[in-house]
């Protein structure tokens, strides 16, 4: 395509060479952009006749030629190939192809500059919204999970060491809440990225009358963007939005972390699906967690994804530099991947099941209530330091002597305090030490059966 073909090539006389069209072309990635480029100038036109800048019969003309167009790019008729530059442009000759000159009277007060964000922005609404509706039934199946398994006590971890005795489902709601900050900050997110930048122009704005709010209202828009160098120049949105899908691939990364764990045969907590697993080429007894392995392995592909972005605007003078076309890559793929690994790994817990009388094995013969001693001391009086140095040599006792705290004799007991009762005993069993927990948002029987009512309560609410 030479510049005198081209709907930017006036004032040039030499032809653009295939080797630069090709490397600046950017169709075979934007056009993913093409139902929101349409849809605003769809709003753009009809703003134009409102306003007396095109006749009413010009702008129906167009506004049908466009959703023809929309039509023939859905069904593969209309060519979008590499030469046809960028999206936006492959729309425009199509559209001065079908109804004539009074096509490129379209393009009246807008530049690509703001045409660009505006689609961005309008496929970043839909894309955001997708992604919450995809948490959102996430953390209903893992609310599922937790009801199902409530009772269910299984050993807490800190440093990947056992720690404290837990509820499987206090432990599963840990998740939920991981992932409401998430559609928490998507939401915010979504609050930066609903307002208007078209009618910008290039950067200074335009002559024509224009009518902005119009346009933000038809397109579904909170507000417009009040600096026509800022509304062009930036892709703060862009960097937030991927940012948030950092956080989301990263509490999927350990999710998906502990179900490769709790598959292996040496904790065998859980078991997925054979649908969500695979075998080896080679070994004919293995059954791999290739989901969640994958899972964890595409947030490095997001964490690119934000660093890309952020490289590609460090830089950049004010107002619009052509180095923004390499925003729509790592912005795709941000969006697919995290959508993707949502959905695939919402299925994956469904098809997960946990084995309670394993948890229930490895209760047994362990130091899981070493705190409860502790804190044993303290109610009978005994600073909680002394209680804590008590507690560790009774620790040391036990490993030294290959036996548990729960064989433990009273006599033994008072070699270390005579603080002791037959009471502590109790506070040696898992169950009794859950049940003795009393401070909110704790693993004590009611509190979780608290947050999944609180939980059940919210995502009620929630398409």
């Amino acid at each position: 395509m030479s510049q005198s073909k081209s709907l930017w090539g006036g004032r040039f006389k030499t032809a653009l060479s295939e080797s630069a069209l090709r490397f600046s072309s950017s169709i075979d990635h934007d056009k993913t952009l093409y139902q929101e480029d349409i849809q605003g100038s769809i709003a753009h036109v009809e703003m134009l006749a409102a306003c007396k800048i095109v006749s009413s019969e010009e702008m129906r003309r167009v506004r049908k030629a466009l959703k023809d167009i929309l039509l023939e790019i859905e069904s593969g008729e209309l060519d979008l190939s590499w030469d046809k530059e960028d999206i936006h442009m492959a729309i425009e000759q199509r559209l001065i192809q079908k109804v004539g000159s009074m096509g490129g009277k379209l393009h009246t007060g807008r530049s690509r500059n703001d045409q660009v964000a505006l689609d961005e922005r309008l496929y970043l609404r839909s894309a955001i919204t997708e992604i919450k509706k995809l948490i959102a039934q996430f953390q209903r199946v893992l609310l599922y999970k937790s009801e199902k398994y409530f009772g269910t006590i299984m050993p807490g971890y800190t440093h990947l060491q056992r720690a404290q005795p837990i509820f499987l489902s206090h432990h599963i709601l840990a998740y939920v809440s991981m992932l409401e900050r998430d559609y928490e900050r998507l939401s915010d997110c979504y609050k930066r990225v609903n307002r208007l930048p078209l009618g910008a122009a290039a950067l200074a704005g335009t002559s024509f009358p224009i009518d902005r709010l119009s346009v933000a209202k038809k397109l579904g828009f909170d507000s417009v963007l009040e600096n026509s160098i800022d509304a062009v120049s930036d892709r703060d949105y862009i960097i937030e939005f991927v940012s948030v899908c950092s956080g989301i691939m990263m509490h999927l990364s350990r999710m998906s972390e502990e179900l490769v764990l709790w598959t292996s045969q040496e904790f065998n907590f859980a078991k997925i699906d054979d649908a969500y697993t695979t075998g080896s080429s080679i070994m004919p007894q293995k059954k791999n967690p290739d989901m969640a392995e994958l899972t964890r392995g595409k947030v490095g592909r997001v964490y690119g994804d934000l660093m890309n972005i952020l490289t590609l605007m460090k830089g950049l003078p004010l107002a619009y530099n052509r180095d923004m076309q390499e925003d729509k890559l790592p912005l795709f793929d941000a969006v697919n991947t995290t959508r993707e690994c949502v959905y695939i790994m919402t299925h994956v817990f469904i098809h997960t099941k946990f084995d309670k009388l394993r948890f229930e094995e490895e209760l047994k013969n362990d130091f899981l209530t070493a705190t409860e001693i502790a804190d044993y001391l303290v109610q009978q009086g005994v600073p909680f330091r002394e209680a804590h140095s008590i507690t560790g040599k009774i620790v040391g006792y036990c490993i030294e002597h290959q036996t548990s705290l729960s064989k433990l004799s009273l006599k033994e007991l008072h070699k270390f305090s005579h603080k002791f009762s037959e009471d502590v005993f109790e506070m040696l069993d898992p169950h009794k030490s859950i049940e003795h927990k009393k401070s909110s948002g704790s693993t004590a029987p009611n509190e979780v059966k608290k947050q999944i009512v609180y939980w059940t309560r919210v995502l009620k609410t929630r398409k």
